[in-house]
Formats: structure tokens, sequence, C-alpha cells
């Protein structure tokens, strides 16, 4: 049981990276379109951990995240469009909620802050109260919101752009490593 709890985190979690041969669907509007990243994500949950890779498709209104397993298929497709979101499991198995967080809750247990983590992966606080703490060059080294931590650990080559970064909250840690930018 925890193990597939765990499995569904990441999933969940992940909400955030592809392998190389998986090709997101949603086609955004350019001016739509906010960010396109691609890495690898890990997951701890309670004693659990699992990892794999993410691709995560960005706009005002719209998402679309594909997680898979470390040989490339599929775990789970996470699509907001509108007014909802979808997430599309490997057997076919179809969730849906008005928002992100009311998904994960029911499908996890637990709310992931799927709609800040558009933000903290640009190195931005979400709306709302924060703290942040900055390093030597004015970025953001740590940040917290929303009773989550989020630290930036490594930054792409210009140092524009964070390339690994750690999320926590009680009982879950996620691990991000950003490999393409666009």
């Amino acid at each position: 049981m925890k193990l597939r709890t765990a499995a569904r985190a990441l999933a969940l979690a992940a909400a955030v990276v592809a392998a190389a041969c998986a090709e997101l669907q949603v086609r955004l509007p350019a001016d739509e379109l906010q960010f396109e990243l691609a890495g690898r994500i890990a997951v701890r949950y309670g004693d659990e951990a699992s990892s794999g890779n993410i691709a995560w498709r960005h706009g005002r209104s719209d998402d679309e995240v594909l997680i898979t397993n470390p040989l490339g298929q599929g775990v789970a497709r996470i699509v907001r469009a509108g007014g909802s979101v979808a997430l599309t499991t490997p057997d076919g198995g179809e969730h849906r909620a008005p928002d992100a967080e009311t998904l994960t809750e029911r499908v996890l247990g637990f709310r992931l802050p799927l709609e800040g983590l558009a933000d903290w992966v640009r190195a931005r606080p979400g709306p709302g109260s924060h703290e942040a703490q900055r390093d030597a060059g004015g970025r953001i080294a740590e940040l917290r919101q929303s009773g989550w931590k989020i630290e930036y650990l490594e930054w792409d080559a210009d140092g524009a752009r964070p390339s690994r970064l750690r999320l926590s909250y009680p009982g879950i840690e996620l691990r991000l490593a950003i490999a393409e930018w666009k």
C-alpha cells in the first residue's frame, strides 16, 4: 500500500517532467505559453521513495505535465485546462477536480501546492505571504511559502534559472533536476 501511495505521490508531486521519447499533447498558443521544462524528479513520501522523468508545459490557464518512470514508460499525465484538472494513469483511469490541490488530496490523501510550483520553479514566490533568503548574488536561495520550504541548490550556466531544487513539507520531499528550459 505504501509503495502504491509513493508511486501516486511521484506521479502528482512530479506534476512537473518527461522522458525524451514522450510528447506533450496540449498545444498552447505562443502568447499563452509561459515555460516548458524537462528533467528528473524524485519524491520521498514517508518511508517510500521513487524517481522518474518529468516534462511540463505551463501556460496562463493551461498546463500539461507528463511523468514517466526511469525507463520512459508513462506513470501519469496531468492536464489543467480552463476550470478543471485531470489526472490520467497508465491503466487509462482518469480523475478530475476543479483544481490540482483538490485532485491530489482526493487521489493521494494530501494536498500538493501545484499552483505554487509554477512560480517556485522560476525562483519567485507565488501570491501570498512568504519568507525568502537570498544568496550573495541576490538570487533566492531559500523560500518558505504555504508550509513548504523550497531550496535552490544549483543554477543553470548563466545563473538565470534554477536547475536543481529541493521542496520539503512535513512527510514529503521533492527533488527536481531541470535539464532543459524553453
